[in-house]
């Protein structure tokens, strides 16, 4: 037997209300990168600071990724048609790996102009950034912790790990920011290619992001199983049917981000296609209230040999 459910998250929250949640956290990040993102371009460009300015592009590649993930989330929720039957989870991979191709190109940019500096040679040249930059930078990590902590916290509430993925971006983007810090201090300490070594660390930091997001999407693109702690809990959940004598068949696929189960289970012969058909129901049953994220299970009985 095989049945699909509508997902209900931790917490009883609902499809909906997860949406709505994300969306207003995702909506309230988006300001704060706005904001934050013109006030360090700013302060780059009357500070005289390039690793200001490649924050500054940082944050700004952040408030296209929160786009994309709402359209992403927007388009994967919605309900499974004639033509794609098994729903449009995929979209929001599809939305993830535009999203890595565009940092990785932003990231680019930014190395490529910093690496120049580096290997210019006469670092007498490079200006010496304000002490501006400095604050700025100081304000730029306590924003990027603060909406870190936020989105952390709503993130656990709602069961999101797509939220929790964007908690830890905008944790990484402190981490940036503390590289800019260290170069902009640098370079006023009499060492001006600090700033530019600074925009290298930051350019890491990007690549390394758009590399994780990819890497996660393809994964989920190319149905990627679950991990083996998740698959043994599904067995062990499926065994503690008293009627279930064995399971011949574990598979599990990840959707989007939903699961998708096929278990073959041995049961007593003898049994009628009643009977048989009942035990298939619990062990759905069972599953689909211990693991919120399974969307589709199949199940298939075979007589024990």
């Amino acid at each position: 037997m095989e049945k699909s459910k509508t997902i209900t998250r931790k917490n009883n929250v609902t499809e909906t209300d997860f949406q709505k949640v994300a969306n207003r956290v995702s909506f309230i990040t988006i300001i704060g990168n706005v904001v934050l993102s013109v006030v360090k371009l700013l302060v780059g460009i009357i500070a005289h600071s390039n690793a200001m300015i490649s924050d500054a592009i940082h944050s700004a590649s952040d408030v296209f990724s929160t786009f994309v993930v709402i359209i992403g989330i927007k388009l994967a929720s919605k309900e499974p048609d004639k033509e794609h039957p098994y729903g449009h989870e995929r979209l929001e991979c599809v939305a993830a790996i535009v999203l890595a191709i565009v940092l990785f190109i932003t990231g680019l940019g930014i190395g490529m102009d910093a690496l120049k500096n580096v290997l210019h040679g006469n670092y007498s040249d490079l200006q010496v950034p304000g002490i501006l930059a400095l604050i700025a930078a100081i304000v730029s990590i306590l924003s990027k912790e603060g909406m870190y902590w936020y989105t952390r916290y709503y993130a656990k509430k709602i069961d999101s790990s797509a939220l929790m993925a964007d908690a830890w971006h905008h944790r990484s983007d402190a981490f940036s920011s503390i590289g800019a810090l260290i170069g902009i201090g640098g370079a006023r300490l009499g060492f001006p290619i600090m700033d530019s070594i600074a925009s290298l660390v930051i350019f890491v930091f990007i690549v390394k992001a758009a590399f994780d997001i990819f890497k996660d999407a393809m994964d989920k693109m190319v149905d990627h199983s679950c991990d083996e702690e998740t698959e043994k809990q599904i067995s062990d959940c499926v065994m503690k049917n008293e009627n279930v004598m064995g399971i011949d068949l574990l598979q599990t696929r990840i959707f989007g981000n939903k699961i998708y189960v096929d278990v073959e289970i041995q049961a007593d012969g003898s049994h009628t296609l009643q009977e048989a058909h009942d035990i298939a129901e619990a062990v759905h049953d069972d599953i689909e209230q211990n693991f919120p994220k399974v969307k589709h299970i199949m199940v298939h009985v075979n007589p024990a040999k």
